[in-house]
């Protein structure tokens, strides 16, 4: 996929302000600092696209880009982020899944996580919640520049062996870095193949268990 043309549409606080429309929805997010912004840019080929921050939790909206005028990309509020009041954490979060759950033109989200790092509670229980209102995703580990490839490599086992008590399926997995320009492609081509008129939309959410993290 070649991306000719991206431009900010809008901002929205919750899904009730979203766009009605029926263009396709890629979102991202992550733990607060995982390079989401970084990964952003590289993917569309710009610089300042998404505005990166020293300081977590700088995306506290729903942002959306439209690509190429067919798709869109949309850019979620991180989670995790302790520095952020707890009424506004739970604002995010509330207006967050609400959308994942509900946006009916969400064809894929991009779950972010750090691969520097061992599991990270918090990242699984955004993942099970994802699994829980079957929402389609795909793993995205950032920051393979971070450590060496073996330490990378133990993690995402280390990461799937957890994810794997409780998933009956594995979701794809991706592995990524600003840094060094990796996986922009492989992003991009699951984008692509998504946006192929004879695939499918995505399930309808089924209903989440009781003790869903959401």
């Amino acid at each position: 996929m070649d991306i000719s043309n991206v431009t900010f549409f809008r901002s929205f606080p919750d899904l009730a302000s979203c766009p009605v429309d029926a263009l396709p929805e890629f979102a991202f997010t992550g733990r607060s600092n995982v390079g989401k912004s970084s990964l952003l840019n590289l993917l569309v080929g710009k610089r300042d696209l998404a505005k990166v921050s020293a300081t977590p939790g700088h995306t506290k909206q729903i942002n959306f880009f439209t690509v190429n005028g067919t798709w869109r990309l949309v850019d979620l509020p991180g989670y995790g982020f302790a520095q952020v009041e707890r009424k506004e954490r739970g604002r995010f979060s509330s207006s967050v899944a609400e959308y994942l759950a509900n946006r009916t033109n969400l064809e894929c989200v991009f779950a972010l996580v750090d691969s520097s790092l061992p599991p990270q509670t918090i990242d699984l229980q955004f993942i099970e919640g994802l699994v829980d209102h079957a929402v389609p995703f795909v793993l995205v580990f950032t920051k393979t520049d971070r450590v060496s490839s073996d330490k990378v490599r133990e993690n995402i086992e280390a990461f799937k062996k957890r994810l794997s008590e409780w998933c009956e399926q594995i979701p794809e997995i991706l592995t990524t870095s600003s840094v060094n320009r990796q996986g922009r492609q492989a992003l991009l081509a699951i984008i692509d193949s998504l946006l192929k008129p004879e695939q499918k939309r995505r399930p309808q959410p089924k209903p989440p268990r009781r003790n869903t993290p959401w």
